[in-house]
């Protein structure tokens, strides 16, 4: 699977110049909807505070960005809410010096969030108009450790791994086995488990040919569509 790159795609959006006009709403998501949540990971919160997530919705949704609430982002998707990015994010306990794995670009707010926290970020999104915006995008915002690839994502990039975290923004119905031999040593995977109407997030850790595995919440993501995911979206 190689990297995807597009010249002809959508404009990008363009980085606010002068004054942050969000920086309120951003304070006020970390305050009220993370930090009152429980998430107290410093790195997570700087990450959070540095990313601009009005950057990653389209314009009509800016006005929205900071809501918590999941918005759409065109194709089917949605850009998750903000404590769900934050809490499986931490979940991940990433130091900075780690190559990770991302199962679902969509607008690539994610990838932007963990790229603050981890030395490399593949990413794979299957639908390619979303690959090629979300690769625009994120090179025009200068994410330069941020590589997205276009393609059936529960197969991962074996070419590339091991990975030190896989994070997954998809619910599948079981977990894919290739992520999991893709995973490092005591390397740790997040994603959402479940059909289109009971989820629960999980987080695996590796240890040889085991995995400890716990769950974190329940949750609610789109399906994961691929070989080992959902071959079509589950019905409701």
């Amino acid at each position: 699977m190689k990297p995807f790159r597009n010249n002809e795609a959508s404009e990008p959006l363009q980085e606010g110049s002068g004054e942050d006009g969000f920086a309120l709403q951003r304070a006020e998501m970390l305050e009220k909807q993370l930090c009152r949540r429980g998430v107290q990971d410093s790195g997570v919160l700087s990450a959070m505070a540095a990313v601009r997530r009005e950057e990653f919705v389209p314009k009509e949704f800016r006005h929205r960005a900071y809501e918590d609430a999941p918005l759409p982002i065109g194709e089917g998707q949605t850009i998750s809410q903000p404590y769900i990015v934050a809490a499986m994010t931490a979940a991940l306990h990433l130091t900075g010096n780690e190559r990770v794995l991302e199962i679902g670009t969509g607008c690539g707010y994610q990838a932007a969030i963990l790229s603050h926290m981890a030395k490399i970020v593949f990413s794979i999104e299957s639908r390619s108009e979303l690959a090629s915006a979300a690769a625009v995008r994120l090179e025009h915002l200068g994410y330069e450790n941020v590589h997205v690839h276009c393609g059936d994502g529960t197969l991962g990039l074996p070419e590339l791994a091991p990975f030190d975290a896989i994070l997954v923004a998809a619910a599948a119905p079981a977990v894919p086995e290739p992520l999991r031999t893709q995973l490092s040593e005591r390397g740790r995977m997040v994603l959402p488990i479940g059909d289109a109407e009971n989820q629960e997030l999980l987080c695996l850790e590796r240890h040889g040919n085991s995995f400890e595995t716990r769950t974190l919440e329940a949750c609610r993501f789109v399906p994961l569509i691929g070989y080992y995911g959902w071959k079509e979206p589950p019905a409701r």
